[in-house]
């Protein structure tokens, strides 16, 4: 078993760090915890109650399928899962209607997908299987849902990682925490605190040395602390902006084959549910889908709060990479405005409140989340070797069907956390 007396830093105050804190510190490890922002969190982002009505999610908001490390969480927290209920709509670029989920090919896809061996990127699988006109529907469909549901390039994202999640069309369960995601990180965190980890806020790692067995990590303010072992649980593209030593620098060369998306989320309240008096069967309404600049949004049935959530992922988010907050919205107000056959102005009246987040811009994530490409799962391996003082951990390490998600990074946490009190 490892010494109880070790000291551990960890490198971000996320799910997957707060986890792997709240086990160590449990377990007796002095534990502090570096996070460059101002709250804990990090792609975890809750909007103020006053703004929206409710503890609004600007980041991560659903809980996705069976989830067992993030309910067994919410257990201890007193939390309650509220399951998405109501119907889908989708706009054909002239009317809405209730979303067709049919796909008249779906025994031949799921037959492909069965006796498929070798991994290969979504573009190939669909060049090689279904190229022909016949399957366009399918085709734009599946792309559709691999750049927005997965936000993940369909050049470069494996089929084997997202057979599972085709093979039952794409709609596993989902539900919200009732009160927020930000409810479970005030849970983490307290805990934390409870078992004595120090968490510093406002605090930007720039580098970690390592000079024989010692090992430091040094803040862009001048601040360093000398520790035994230090977990970098940091988004994938921040590795690049942290100075590492030579063995964790091979091995988070890694991360590069490793997909890592980006999400443009607006919210947008309105004094009242306007859409529903459009048409009243959308009072049932849950997901509107279509190819506006916007593509998806949401409302939040059961509960009755008049907000649309937007959302854009993948790697056409780029094209809007320039735009400013209100330019976001904007952009927002034109595609439910196209949707619903109403001018910008007149659905703008409505608005009371607004927030758009284009996660590539935040400086501490530069991204959403992971998704896999075929070579994700050996860059996996190498990431998730403890052979040293610095180990990774979080969400884009998880070899589960949920890579990317919340429940992906406090499993990966704990994993982390795990390694290094069996002494691995």
């Amino acid at each position: 078993m490892a010494d109880s007396s070790e000291y551990i830093v960890i490198v971000g105050a996320g799910a997957a760090g707060l986890m792997a804190a709240r086990e160590l510190a449990r377990a007796g490890r002095r534990v502090t915890i570096l996070e460059a922002r101002d709250r804990c969190g990090g792609r975890i982002h809750p909007l103020p109650a006053a703004q929206f009505g409710y503890p609004a999610d600007g980041g991560a908001e659903f809980v996705h399928g069976e989830a067992p490390v993030t309910r067994g969480l919410m257990r201890e927290a007193g939390l309650s899962l509220q399951e998405i209920e109501g119907t889908q709509w989708s706009f054909d670029g002239t009317k809405l209607s209730r979303e067709d989920r049919d796909n008249p090919h779906e025994a031949e896809l799921q037959a492909v997908l069965r006796e498929l061996k070798d991994d290969l990127t979504v573009a190939d699988f669909l060049r090689r299987h279904f190229a022909d006109d016949d399957y366009a529907r399918m085709r734009h469909s599946i792309a559709r849902m691999v750049e927005g549901y997965d936000a993940a390039d369909p050049e470069r994202a494996s089929t084997l990682a997202l057979r599972e999640e085709w093979m039952d069309g794409g709609h596993s369960p989902q539900g919200r925490i009732v009160g927020g995601y930000g409810a479970l990180i005030d849970f983490l965190a307290a805990e934390c605190r409870r078992h004595g980890v120090a968490i510093r806020l406002g605090c930007v790692v720039s580098a970690i040395e390592q000079g024989g067995s010692a090992v430091s990590v040094r803040c862009a303010g001048g601040d360093a602390h000398a520790c035994d072992r230090v977990i970098l649980s940091v988004p994938l593209p921040l590795l690049r902006e942290i100075a590492l030593p030579q063995t964790a620098r091979v091995k988070a060369a890694a991360a590069d084959q490793i997909g890592f998306g980006n999400v443009i989320k607006i919210l947008l309240r309105f004094k009242r549910p306007w859409w529903r008096d459009r048409r009243a069967e959308l009072a049932d309404m849950t997901f509107l889908l279509s190819d506006e600049t916007i593509p998806v949004w949401w409302t939040q049935r059961p509960f009755a709060h008049a907000v649309l959530t937007g959302w854009f992922g993948g790697p056409r988010t780029a094209k809007l990479a320039k735009l400013d907050t209100q330019a976001l919205v904007d952009a927002g107000l034109d595609s439910l405005a196209a949707m619903f056959g109403l001018s910008r102005e007149n659905i703008a009246r409505d608005v009371v409140a607004a927030a758009a987040i284009n996660w590539a811009q935040d400086p501490f994530a530069r991204g959403a989340y992971s998704w896999a490409t075929p070579q994700t799962r050996a860059a996996q391996a190498i990431l998730a070797r403890a052979d040293g003082p610095v180990l990774f951990s979080g969400e884009a390490l998880y070899r589960g069907r949920d890579m990317g998600t919340v429940e992906a990074a406090l499993a990966s946490g704990l994993e982390t956390a795990v390694t290094i009190l069996q002494g691995l």
